[in-house]
């Protein structure tokens, strides 16, 4: 999912940017506001997490790549998608500077699709389904639909930019990431349940020092 630099035109390159300077604004007040001093080594072990499972690529044609996200379960952890903004700003940074993956010219499209994007479809898809279907059931669901719609935004972002064409892409990126997010949901069911029982004083849902509390039933 990580578009390199040189797969978007500049000029759309400083659209994305924009849509990233907007968002660090919010996520940065939301981190005065929420991020204390056990909680910002959460977020630091998370955004470890993010990277390692980021690294683990598939390739699909026309020079993209397919991995597991994580944006649903930092949102669900902080019940934040600004946490998320964070996260992936500073993971995506990273991963293009010292290991080639990704790219500078491309960070506000690739923070754009796995951070604002997964982690505000993750997040509020599960908001909107868990008192019909369940908590955990949301829970998955949320984790591949953001897993699936991020990559499908990648694939419009670069039949934009001319580099394939949209059905191919999101024929392509669909189909790698329909299955990735299975696995991506299975992951994040298991790690907030673990969480629920041995720390649930992590999850932002527990957690009286946060600002505002979420009900989660």
């Amino acid at each position: 999912m990580h578009i390199p630099d040189g797969f978007i035109p500049l000029w759309q390159c400083a659209i994305y940017y924009v849509i990233l300077i907007i968002a660090l604004y919010f996520a940065s007040k939301w981190a005065r506001n929420n991020l204390n001093e056990k909680r910002i080594p959460l977020l630091a072990v998370l955004a470890a997490g993010i990277f390692a499972i980021m690294s683990m690529n598939m390739p699909i044609p026309f020079g993209t790549s397919g991995h597991m996200v994580g944006g649903t379960l930092v949102a669900l952890v902080f019940m934040a998608p600004e946490a998320t903004v964070l996260v992936f700003t500073v993971v995506l940074l990273v991963q293009a500077l010292f290991f080639g993956d990704g790219g500078i010219t491309t960070l506000g499209a690739n923070v754009l699709n796995m951070g604002i994007i997964g982690g505000a479809v993750g997040l509020f898809t599960f908001k909107g389904l868990r008192k019909f279907i369940g908590k955990y059931p949301a829970i998955g669901v949320g984790a591949w639909l953001a897993t699936f719609i991020a990559a499908e935004a990648c694939a419009v972002e670069m039949a934009l930019a001319g580099t394939f064409p949209l059905n191919i892409g999101l024929a392509s990126m669909g189909l790698y990431h329909a299955f990735i997010g299975v696995i991506e949901a299975i992951l994040t069911i298991i790690v907030i349940a673990a969480l629920e029982k041995y720390r649930p004083d992590l999850l932002a849902w527990n957690d009286k020092s946060t600002s505002k509390n979420v009900e989660v039933n």
